[in-house]
């Protein structure tokens, strides 16, 4: 019998406990206990410091080629050289078909 009460009690405890500790649960108010929890905050923004030029440092120039003007600015370019140099009408368009394919 001496079993049966300690076992008895210990499972009273046992309840009261897992009640206390359900009750420690606190739901924000409108909120359900069905509602799934929040997501985990954003990591951080990773801030790096700007870079600072050396004084002593070699220049790096850029050998890039200088992006080719469209084909209208091309066409422009040519009829207003073909006019310049006194080409007729006929002549400027044959030059500036000639000129802007180049």
């Amino acid at each position: 019998m001496k079993h049966a009460s300690v076992i008895i009690c210990a499972v009273a405890a046992a309840l009261i406990f897992a009640g206390a500790a359900s009750a420690q649960v606190l739901i924000p108010p409108g909120g359900s206990q069905f509602n799934p929890p929040l997501p985990p905050p954003p990591p951080p923004p990773n801030i790096a410091p700007p870079v600072i030029p050396q004084m002593d440092a070699p220049v790096s120039p850029n050998y890039a080629p200088a992006p080719r003007p469209s084909f209208s600015d091309r066409i422009a370019t040519c009829l207003d050289e073909a006019a310049a140099s006194g080409l007729g009408p006929s002549e400027r368009a044959a030059w500036s078909r000639s000129c802007a394919n180049q």
